[in-house]
């Protein structure tokens, strides 16, 4: 390809992969990255000049909840998908659990499938449900493309999704049937039955505070939990992703079923690396969410477990509802769940400011190429390099600033990270070439995202 036919010339930024930070230009065409090298010519029919700034690669936010069909008015695709576009994604999976009805089989995957054709501003992918219910349905979910299967764990208790939870003897049988299907299975694992007699003393004796909330859902709960997940991916030889992790004693749990050849990833979120406890109890019924946030020992020793690589994807969990539903002081009546799909990952950025050049590689492989190749995206997604798809972010440090209710782009206005300050501002994030953020400002919210299947 003669350099006249590129459509797109990105100069004079710091492109960050996982392997470090280099100074390098690129040329777009076709939706893909087409030449990389130092000091291109800038014979293109657009330039954007990004210098001084980072060029990252776009953020795959593998666990949203934007609650479509049937609750889009807790959020819905087209709203969800440009704050996470304003916070430099460029492709999502949506859980199945939130939608109504919840994505099941095969039909209601593809009905989804069209609405995100038809309203996200990004890429999108789709998980199916697992419950002790559709083992008959998995092969439809797989054929239809559903990114895998998440199972909500109830293990000794009634699970905080309900109906759709499954206990040991679904969660071994719905394995089975996912490995022999090639399906990732994805948990949210927790032991209810652990902090049951614990939830109910502390509500008997009026206790119903932050500091009540995280005893009635002690890490016992969640190390529990994840044992189990694992034990039986080992046993039926099942693709396990353990999601939303919120302390470094289960990263080492995974890490050692790993080191035993089980296959297994595991996941934290924003607000497990950036909050503590005390923040929990200052900012009130908003920052609920399940797993609790713990202490500042164990976010400190979460970063550490990033940095060591054993963190393998950092996922939202971006669980949004109307504010009536976040508010009072009665942290068991309010919904379990936080929303931050737009700040998250930059308060990551501001996080690292002194330390950009070491830590931005690492976040790359968390956020970006980590994601796409466990779910089998590679080759398409996740890096920047000749051949990928050309989506990517700006990033600009300056000076901290507050973020504020008024440049959010959920549906509704709230966030557990309103109010807190940040250095790193993402000014642009492009999909496939083509700007959906540009400047700060969203301005192509008619782009139409695609359906991401694994290859």
């Amino acid at each position: 390809m003669m350099m006249s036919e590129i459509e797109l010339m990105v100069r004079g930024g710091s492109v960050v992969t996982p392997d470090g930070v280099k100074r390098v230009d690129f040329g777009v065409a076709g939706g893909a990255i087409v030449r990389m090298g130092p000091d291109l010519s800038d014979d293109a029919q657009v330039t954007l000049d990004v210098t001084g700034r980072y060029v990252f690669p776009g953020i795959m936010d593998g666990h949203v909840r934007f609650q479509e069909p049937g609750r889009v008015e807790w959020e819905g695709l087209a709203s969800g998908s440009a704050a996470l576009a304003a916070g430099g994604g460029t492709a999502f999976f949506d859980l199945p659990l939130n939608s109504e009805p919840p994505v099941l089989d095969a039909a209601r995957l593809r009905a989804k499938r069209v609405l995100g054709e038809e309203k996200s501003c990004v890429d999108f992918g789709l998980w199916g449900g697992l419950t002790s219910g559709n083992f008959d349905k998995l092969a439809g979910l797989r054929d239809a493309g559903a990114m895998g299967v998440v199972a909500w764990m109830a293990v000794g208790g009634g699970g905080t999704a309900g109906p759709l939870a499954v206990d040991e003897k679904g969660l071994r049988e719905g394995m089975k049937r996912a490995a022999r299907l090639g399906l990732i299975v994805a948990v949210h694992g927790e032991s209810d039955g652990l902090g049951e007699g614990r939830a109910t003393g502390l509500q008997a004796k009026g206790k119903r505070d932050a500091g009540a909330w995280s005893a009635a859902r002690p890490r016992e709960g969640e190390l529990a939990a994840i044992r189990l997940a694992l034990e039986l991916a080992g046993e039926t030889g099942c693709a396990l992703h353990i999601l939303r992790v919120s302390c470094p004693e289960a990263v080492a749990l995974v890490d050692e079923a790993r080191a035993q050849r089980i296959d297994a990833t595991v996941e934290t979120c924003p607000h497990y690396l950036l909050l503590n406890e005390r923040d929990v109890a200052r900012l009130g019924v908003i920052a609920k969410s399940a797993p609790p946030i713990r202490d500042e020992s164990r976010r400190m020793a979460l970063w550490a477990e990033l940095r060591a690589g054993r963190v393998h994807t950092v996922g939202s969990d971006h669980s949004p509802v109307p504010p009536e539903m976040k508010s009072g002081e009665d942290f068991f009546e309010s919904w379990t769940g936080v929303a931050g799909v737009q700040h998250g990952a930059s308060l990551l950025f501001s996080e690292c400011a002194a330390t950009a050049e070491q830590d931005l590689p690492r976040l790359a492989a968390v956020l970006a190429r980590n994601v796409a190749r466990r779910f089998r995206l590679d080759g398409r997604k996740g890096l920047l390099a000749e051949g990928r798809d050309a989506d990517f972010c700006v990033i600009d440090y300056g000076s901290p600033r507050a973020i504020v209710e008024d440049e959010l782009w959920t549906r509704h206005r709230s966030s557990l990270y309103v109010g807190r300050k940040t250095r790193a501002r993402v000014t642009d994030t492009y999909v496939r070439g083509q700007a959906v953020l540009s400047a700060g400002r969203l301005v192509t919210l008619a782009t139409a995202g695609r359906f991401l299947r694994p290859q």
